[in-house]
């Protein structure tokens, strides 16, 4: 993916605005770089995976200010109020972002731009195939070492950084060496690093006494914007979000829905077939228990069926399987196929169930679990509710 950087002229709006422009790959490099109307950047602005939009440093004031201790959503609601008295425009008419926080005096840089030409120019960019736009100042992209002033004398603007986010922007008009003492003159004592097109550098270098010159390349821009997290287009809200295009998603939106009809179709006549086997089922018990007993009101015929098998078998004689001496002849039984035999404590026998407490001192940590091997066989199940206290049932099987 690619980072495409836009440099927007000072003096020219509109789609028809020439515009320096410079294509960055991952690794940096640049791929290439030129001049265009914006309109003619749409193939290159529709494949970038994000815009940088380098604003005019003249269009874009820095303000330094006392700025109080507030979360970022309280801070965005008084910034209005707090350059009030600093700015001509209405502050509501402006676009205004905070810089973050860089000492403990409270003093923040805040930039101002009018909101409705910022907006203007992303809207176009977003109407171009932008995904994603970041607008910064151009006066904060420019190189910077620490102590030191950095300006960029082009034809009709001279930026001058002093910070890092701090700088300011002119409008000039002035012959390059006039634009050369101004800079000198705002950077005090500083040392002061100029950049200009090579076109004009011969006419500095006359009047550069003091001051460092190098011809303007896009590797100082784009090196320079790296070190600003200044960004003005979430100041707009939504308006500087690329709308979304429900349109391509609408075959796959519909696909969707199709694949939940269909499931849901499924699920429903499966549950009809099994509900009809279901009832296909308990007709069938209903049937056999009524045959067996005709004189017997049903109520439940699965229950009623094992209530009465069981009876039947308690008046042949036969023991069953949930009853005190099937249970506990089954654990005297399991009990003496361990090599060491626990001793009952304590028993009792209370809704098919027996609990037994034995011994602590015939028992070990693998008693239970052996116990619960040895019943399983005779279709008995062993749950240890405590220590050497075990509650055995009938797994209600037959045996």
């Amino acid at each position: 993916m690619t980072t495409l950087y836009i440099r927007y002229p000072a003096r020219l709006e509109g789609e028809a605005a020439a515009c320096g422009f410079a294509l960055v790959g991952d690794n940096g490099a640049i791929l290439q770089q030129g001049a265009g109307a914006l309109k003619g950047l749409e193939e290159l602005i529709a494949a970038a995976r994000k815009v940088v939009l380098l604003l005019p440093a003249s269009t874009v004031t820095m303000l330094h200010l006392k700025v109080p201790p507030l979360p970022a959503a309280k801070l965005k609601a008084a910034l209005p109020g707090l350059v009030e008295d600093h700015i001509l425009a209405d502050p509501l008419d402006c676009a205004l972002v905070a810089a973050p926080a860089a000492s403990p005096d409270g003093m923040r840089s805040i930039a101002v731009t009018q909101r409705a030409w910022l907006e203007a120019v992303v809207k176009a960019l977003l109407a171009l195939g932008a995904r994603s736009i970041a607008a910064v100042p151009t006066q904060l992209c420019l190189p910077l070492q620490p102590g030191e002033a950095s300006a960029h004398i082009g034809p009709d603007e001279l930026a001058l950084r002093t910070g890092l986010y701090e700088g300011f922007g002119i409008a000039l008009a002035d012959s390059p060496a006039e634009s050369l003492l101004a800079a000198r003159t705002f950077a005090g004592e500083a040392p002061l690093t100029v950049y200009a097109p090579a076109a004009i550098l011969d006419e500095l270098r006359a009047a550069a006494d003091g001051v460092r010159l190098e011809e303007e390349r896009w590797e100082h821009l784009i090196n320079g914007s790296k070190t600003t997290t200044l960004d003005l287009v979430p100041a707009l809200g939504s308006a500087g979000a690329q709308p979304r295009d429900w349109k391509r998603w609408r075959w796959p939106v519909r696909l969707a829905v199709a694949a939940v009809v269909v499931n849901l179709f499924g699920l429903n006549v499966e549950w009809l077939r099994m509900k009809r086997e279901a009832a296909a089922v308990q007709q069938s018990m209903t049937q056999t228990f009524k045959a067996a007993y005709p004189n017997e009101t049903i109520l439940d015929p699965v229950a009623q069926m094992r209530k009465n098998l069981e009876a039947a078998k308690a008046s042949t004689g036969e023991v069953g399987r949930s009853e005190f001496i099937y249970l506990a002849g089954a654990l005297g039984e399991a009990g003496g196929a361990l090599g060491r035999r626990p001793v009952v404590a304590n028993m009792q026998y209370r809704d098919g169930a027996l609990v037994v407490k034995a011994d602590p001192s015939t028992t070990d940590a693998a008693t239970a679990t052996r116990l619960k091997d040895a019943l399983s066989t005779q279709g008995v199940t062993l749950e240890e509710t405590a220590p050497n206290t075990w509650q055995l049932r009938s797994d209600g099987g037959t045996r």
